[in-house]
């Protein structure tokens, strides 16, 4: 769909959406967005202008559909998939990549750090993806130099990052927020850093005691960023990992330093959004998600969870959720979903699954409390379809059609069933739904009260 589009872009000196919309130009992507989105080619161009939308679209990445991130559009959610050392390989990551996008992931992230050849398993995801595709450049520079952190050099990193540029990844994770100032305000933390890209830059910084060499060499990642296209998603190498260590000192110094580098690239026109936490209290949510865009000049927020309690494993996709809801009521753009394989092992195929619907259902319940136009008009029609019900309507309209299915049929499985009114909760006597008041037994019950008052008590 985009070969054309892009066709005409090449060559030129900066290709971003950003540089488009602050010239005026609604390009292509801009009005498959807006139609996506329903709403005016105008508002989607001002947005992405302004820098509170994104539209993660590599000139490279031609079989993309493309898709918006931002407070203007429906909240997001983002899949992560990757290969490790220890399990996956190129077939089963492409396998999952395929599942996200049955599940609705808007964009999935390639977090590969071994199982095989990354370029391979990075080109076999882009071209299998019509959705955006993220990745976290440091972790293929530390295999690089064979695991060995303190050989790294900006060269290897600036390397890697224009490879993934080249490559049509639309969206990566920059560490360039955490300093060598910052690292002492760790000290106090239950769990450190628990950013893995964070973590690299932070024993790097350790050992040569210089500055973090993605903040220092943040303008050649700029000029990168616009030959093809790729927005920055600004890591939050000191999120929390933890209820206790949010928002504290660290993570509020790195915020600050994003909120600088959001608006350095702005300069150049290059697209942004801002990854954040992780581990925080419901009751500090708000908090984060005002003092984010704050900072950040209003830049697309993209939050991991955040988990709301630790005392989960196994269950965080559930902890997570919970947090995302609120996350995405009060103005997050877009929600890193959780798997209930978190913190304890890398997920297989029915973890993305579980993982996604929880984050569907987050992203969706935030648009309904947001008051965004029509969010709510699927809800009313299965609801309709129950009351009615419609099975068969109802399991078409689920999130996930085919669990909704599975768990009606293994007490009712046969066709028959799918027309009766009850289920076997109720059982056939004891339906509630079954209740079915018409409208002129309701206008002669109000005549009656007008004239009879029901005695209480």
């Amino acid at each position: 769909m985009r070969t054309e589009w892009v066709a005409k872009r090449r060559g030129q000196a900066n290709v971003s959406q950003m540089h488009y919309a602050r010239q005026g130009v609604i390009t292509e992507e801009m009005d498959y967005v807006a139609k996506r989105e329903k709403l005016p080619a105008e508002l989607i161009r001002a947005e992405v202008a302004r820098g509170r939308m994104i539209i993660p679209a590599n000139i490279n990445h031609t079989n993309l559909e493309p898709m918006a991130i931002g407070i203007a559009s429906s909240c997001k959610v983002n899949a992560n998939i990757g290969a490790s050392p220890n399990s996956s390989n190129l077939q089963e990551e492409v396998d999952k990549l395929n599942l996200a996008v049955k599940y609705g992931a808007d964009t999935v992230m390639d977090l590969s750090t071994g199982g095989g050849n990354l370029d391979e398993i990075r080109t076999a995801i882009i071209n299998a993806s019509p959705v955006p595709i993220g990745t976290v450049p440091v972790y293929q520079a530390l295999e690089s130099v064979h695991g060995t952190i303190e050989n790294l050099t900006a060269d290897d990193f600036l390397h890697i990052i224009e490879k993934h540029a080249q490559q049509g990844v639309d969206y990566q994770t920059i560490h360039a927020g955490i300093l060598i100032e910052h690292l002492p305000l760790v000290r106090n933390r239950l769990t450190g850093i628990v950013s893995r890209g964070g973590g690299i830059l932070a024993r790097w910084m350790l050992h040569h005691h210089k500055q973090n060499p993605l903040y220092t060499h943040f303008n050649d990642i700029i000029e990168i960023f616009k030959r093809y296209d790729v927005s920055f998603s600004l890591g939050d190498s000191l999120r929390p990992g933890c209820t206790h260590d949010a928002s504290d000192e660290a993570q509020l110094a790195e915020l600050k330093t994003l909120g600088n580098l959001t608006r350095k690239a702005w300069e150049h026109d290059v697209q942004v959004m801002v990854e954040g936490p992780g581990h925080v209290p419901m009751d500090q949510i708000e908090f984060n998600v005002r003092k984010q865009m704050e900072e950040c000049s209003e830049a697309p927020f993209y939050v991991l969870g955040p988990l709301v309690t630790d005392i989960a494993p196994g269950y965080d996709h559930i902890t997570s959720a919970i947090g995302a809801a609120m996350a995405g009521w009060y103005g997050t753009a877009m929600l890193c979903y959780v798997t209930p394989k978190e913190h304890l092992g890398l997920p297989d195929a029915e973890d993305v699954r579980n993982g996604l619907i929880a984050y569907k259902i987050a992203a969706h319940a935030a648009d309904i409390a947001r008051h965004r136009p029509g969010a709510r008009d699927r809800d009313d029609e299965l609801s309709k379809a129950r009351y009615n019900f419609d099975w068969n309507r109802q399991f078409e309209l689920s999130l996930d059609p085919e669990r909704a299915k599975e768990y009606h049929d293994e007490t009712l499985p046969a066709d028959i069933y799918k027309t009766a009114e009850f289920c076997s909760m109720c059982g056939p006597k004891f339906c509630p739904m079954q209740t079915k008041v018409d409208a002129d037994a309701l206008t002669e019950l109000e005549k009656f009260l007008a004239k009879e008052p029901v005695a209480q008590g």
